[in-house]
C-alpha cells in the first residue's frame, strides 16, 4: 500500500534534499483528516489539501501558506472523487 501517510518518511526526506518552493501531490489515498498536515508544517511546508480514501486526494505544498479558492469543479456531483483544488 502507499500514498501520501504511508511513505511521509520518504517525501520529507525529498522535501529536506529538494527544498522546493511548491509541490503538487495527487492520489493521496488519505482521508480530509489522515492528511500529514502537522509533520509537513514542522518541515517547514504549508498545505492546502482535498483528501479521499482510495485513489483519490490532492494536496498543493508550499514555503509561504497557498489559498485555497476552490476543491471541486461547478456542477460535480457530491461526492465526487477528490482531484482538484
Amino acid at each position: 500500500m502507499n500514498g501520501v501517510v504511508k511513505r511521509l518518511e520518504n517525501l520529507l526526506a525529498w522535501l529536506a534534499l529538494t527544498r522546493p518552493d511548491v509541490v503538487c501531490l495527487q492520489e493521496l489515498k488519505a482521508t480530509q483528516e489522515a492528511f500529514p498536515a502537522d509533520a509537513l508544517r514542522a518541515a517547514g511546508y504549508h498545505a492546502v489539501w482535498r483528501g479521499q480514501r482510495s485513489w483519490n486526494g490532492v494536496a498543493i505544498l508550499a514555503r509561504t501558506p497557498p489559498i485555497l479558492t476552490r476543491n471541486a469543479l461547478p456542477g460535480d456531483a457530491p461526492g465526487a472523487p477528490a482531484r482538484y483544488i
